[in-house]
């Protein structure tokens, strides 16, 4: 295969891709360089009688491809991954452009999605069912796998390659077809380039269909009666409606949302080392991640020799266009995310917090950013900042650690650093979280641990080898009998 984007980019031009690239109803939009600005392309918007054409195509391909033996699903998976890290280098030159990260990310988000797929592609050749046991003497009870349907997948801008592959994938080794409405700040490393390496992999025509678009767009594929399972990344306010729908009509829905990730550090940690990976929790991306480590939770004793070393990490790190040169922060992703930054820094300031570092912006382009001296009731405590600001709140011990880390309603991650191992695991086993990190920060991402959150941070259908089979399908009971029973009526 040639080179992805530049081999026919006008294929995709104010496209939508649903049986191949077509005009949608729903007009088209410009696609930027979060860093300059500048027009790269334009994707089309699908409308709702859009979505509901491409749920109807679904439904009537999808039977035909979970009759395919699930090996020869898992090729063509294979088959996407081999072609993502043939175009790696031009696939994350893309992710930097619309999503605005270091070309660091950029690469990192390709060659995880290439695993991401390939760990999807062995659900094929895994068992679909199991000899269960049975009461009824000369009865066989069997429990399989059956695929959901049409899985509509909702992805956000901040990972849009990689959260777009984790679902689509295993969805589509499952058995079931997929509608994948990226958001529209990124619809061609979030939509586009799947239509055309699936297209490219030999995946049968109607399984997936790309329908860029926002609220209306996404209120329709959520709302389909033809859609039997909603996958959804992104803000919980979001998440919240689309739970809300989707519950209405009894589809399944996997929720994976936001975060207010605490970070203990208690105080015989490394200190240098745990503000090292504590800057790099809270910068990296532009601290634009649900992962993102939020609250710097860090014992008294302790909090102003790891605030100076933080302050100083914050420091050496420099802000620029991405695409331009060898820089460690990006632009925030447009006007009103930065705007929000800015209040809610500007308003716990205004309740006592203490600015360390930063604090200022030239456009998007954010500072790294320390505040001490941050507590409950603050905006820089309570909620999700989404932005590269470093917030600390000085802990007399580890029981008002676990209180204050505990004193939120997200559940997403959370991270102790200590050089005790079994007391940062005691301090680790009372925090409401679902993922939790011993001496590393929060901003980690494998295939095969489980990746969702509790509270409002998720419903708890998490992303992973253990559990992404059960999230991608049905069980089915099925008995048999070599004759008809006796029955008293």
């Amino acid at each position: 295969m040639g080179v992805v984007l530049s081999a026919s980019p006008d294929a995709w031009t104010d496209k939508i891709y649903s049986d191949g690239w077509v005009t949608p109803g729903g007009g088209a939009a410009a696609v930027t360089d979060k860093a300059t600005g500048a027009v790269i392309g334009s994707i089309g918007i699908a409308s709702p009688e859009d979505v509901s054409r491409a749920a109807v195509r679904a439904g009537q391909a999808q039977p035909d491809w979970a009759k395919v033996p699930g090996p020869q699903r898992g090729d063509v998976l294979r088959e996407f991954s081999r072609l993502v890290l043939a175009n790696a280098d031009e696939i994350a030159a893309q992710i930097v452009r619309e999503t605005g990260s270091i070309g660091a990310k950029g690469g990192w988000e390709v060659h995880m999605t290439a695993r991401e797929v390939l760990e999807a592609a062995n659900l094929g050749s895994e068992p679909t069912g199991i000899l269960a046991a049975t009461a009824v003497p000369g009865r066989q009870s069997v429990a399989r796998r059956i695929p959901i349907g049409v899985v509509a997948i909702i992805t956000p801008w901040t990972s849009p390659f990689l959260l777009a592959s984790r679902a689509v994938a295993p969805a589509l080794a499952m058995g079931n077809a997929v509608l994948l409405k990226p958001d529209p700040q990124t619809p061609i490393c979030g939509g586009a380039l799947f239509a055309q390496l699936f297209e490219e992999a030999g995946l049968p025509p109607g399984l997936l269909h790309v329908l860029p678009g926002g609220v209306a767009t996404g209120e329709a594929v959520v709302g389909d009666p033809g859609v039997d399972m909603v996958s959804f990344s992104g803000s919980t306010r979001a998440g919240k409606l689309i739970g809300a729908t989707a519950g209405g009509q009894l589809k399944r829905v996997s929720l994976e949302l936001g975060g207010n990730n605490p970070y203990l550090v208690l105080d015989d940690a490394d200190i240098e080392a745990a503000a090292s990976a504590g800057a790099w929790g809270s910068f990296f991306h532009q601290g634009q991640i649900c992962l993102t480590l939020g609250r710097h939770l860090v014992h008294a004793r302790v909090v102003d020799t790891y605030t100076d070393a933080l302050v100083a990490h914050a420091r050496k790190l420099s802000v620029g266009d991405p695409s331009a040169g060898q820089v460690q922060l990006g632009p925030i992703i447009n006007e009103k995310q930065a705007a929000n930054v800015d209040r809610i820094l500007a308003e716990s300031l205004a309740q006592g917090a203490v600015l360390r570092t930063g604090g200022t912006r030239d456009g998007l382009f954010y500072q790294p950013t320390v505040v001490t001296g941050v507590k409950p009731g603050m905006p820089l405590f309570d909620e999700e900042i989404f932005g590269p600001i470093a917030a600390i709140t000085a802990v007399a011990d580890d029981d008002e650690a676990v209180t204050l880390a505990n004193h939120t309603s997200y559940g997403l991650a959370a991270a102790v650093m200590s050089r005790d191992i079994g007391r940062a695991q005691r301090v680790a086993d009372q925090l409401r979280s679902g993922i939790v990190h011993i001496n590393d920060q929060t901003v980690l991402h494998e295939v095969y641990g489980p990746i969702g959150g509790v509270g409002v941070s998720g419903n708890g259908f998490n992303h992973s080898t253990l559990t992404n089979a059960d999230q991608f399908s049905e069980w089915q009971w099925i008995t048999t009998r070599s004759h008809i029973p006796a029955y008293p009526f």
